[in-house]
């Protein structure tokens, strides 16, 4: 499968964020040539030197295949110096990993024009490149967000799509346009839409995880600040949710599973003639707040204080994936267990407690 990989690149667009980290570990282990983009809003570039660390300690050698570029995807000028220089040294780019994006829901409500500049001028321009270097193959970012609120407690791809944020709005309109793109010329795009569910934990080395410096947009960088005592209590909105604790249930996936899964659908893309598909990324497993916070303390033997507050507005008591699709399309198998993410995921950021 990975014999040819040497011959072409693959981009990596948001590339020093908590995914693109461990996708730019997983896709050099495996041979490819490798360039991340990123504009560090929300990431530094330490993050490559991480990364080398980990192939190096696990003896993989990566020679010339990694480039790891500071810009951003709203310029255009950048895109096309990256894309003409591959080409001239006769390694293309043959496809685009696009996980570059803003995305906190909370911020997308204050600032909902930053969001659309970003996320979907940034996205038409890398469409818009791609098509002028006839690089017709995508893996998208995309998130179970665009959901919304469903009534549905199992969800699969074919779930109403209705986001009820900015954020998701930016995610939905990119399938869109994806989806427009593809039905203009069936023949030549092949675009896979991957809708994450809840991803967390981090390589189990403990030498890449995610930066939790800031105020965090989920439940579990919120539990590991509690834990480094960077916080003195953890928040759990709602008692009384219709659940068998009374607590939100989500589905928690672990970040390697979650890489492999874009390797799969990138190789099945490679491997297939033109087509789109969407994708749900989950276990199928749900977990409660209070159920994630008793397994965090017991695997990792420390306590996590918190308190109830009221619920939040937006917020839906289960939200848990059907992956029935993902598994046999790509034959893909997540392997990790929710005691596996908490054990990597404090082993991440104890060894971190400032990020990288």
């Amino acid at each position: 499968l990975y014999m040819v990989c040497d011959q072409y690149s693959i981009l990596i667009t948001g590339g020093a964020g908590f995914v693109g980290s461990h996708l730019c570990y997983l896709f050099l282990k495996k041979g490819f040539n490798i360039i991340s983009l990123d504009s560090f809003v929300n990431s530094t570039y330490e993050v490559s030197n991480n990364i080398r660390n980990l192939l190096k300690y696990e003896k993989v050698n990566i020679q010339n295949s990694f480039k790891f570029i500071k810009g951003d995807i709203k310029d255009t000028i950048l895109l096309r110096k990256i894309f003409k220089e591959q080409l001239d040294i006769n390694k293309p780019i043959k496809g685009v990993i696009h996980l570059a994006g803003l995305k906190s829901a909370n911020e997308s409500f204050k600032n909902p024009l930053k969001y659309w500049s970003n996320n979907v001028c940034g996205s038409i321009n890398i469409f818009k490149v791609m098509e002028e270097f006839n690089c017709k193959i995508i893996v998208f970012s995309s998130s179970a967000t665009i959901y919304g609120l469903t009534e549905n407690k199992i969800i699969n791809e074919k779930t109403k799509i209705k986001p009820i944020n900015p954020y998701g709005n930016t995610k939905s309109t990119i399938e869109t346009i994806l989806n427009d793109i593809y039905f203009n010329s069936p023949n030549s795009w092949k675009i896979a839409n991957l809708r994450y569910f809840n991803p967390i934990g981090a390589h189990p080395t403990g030498m890449l995880g995610e930066n939790i410096n800031d105020t965090p947009n989920n439940l579990f960088p919120y539990i590991l600040q509690v834990a480094l005592k960077k916080r003195n209590c953890l928040n759990v909105y709602g008692n009384d949710w219709p659940t068998k604790d009374g607590t939100g249930i989500r589905d928690y996936i672990h970040i390697m599973d979650l890489a492999k899964s874009h390797l799969l659908s990138f190789m099945n893309l490679l491997n297939s003639p033109p087509k789109i598909i969407n994708l749900n990324i989950g276990t199928g497993k749900g977990t409660s707040v209070l159920e994630l916070i008793r397994v965090f303390e017991e695997v990792n033997q420390c306590e996590i204080p918190w308190e109830f507050k009221s619920r939040r507005i937006g917020d839906v008591p289960i939200c848990v994936a059907d992956n029935s699709l993902c598994k046999k399309v790509l034959d893909w198998v997540p392997k990790k267990d929710i005691k596996t993410m908490c054990r990597d995921g404090w082993k991440w950021a104890s060894s971190h407690p400032n990020g990288f």
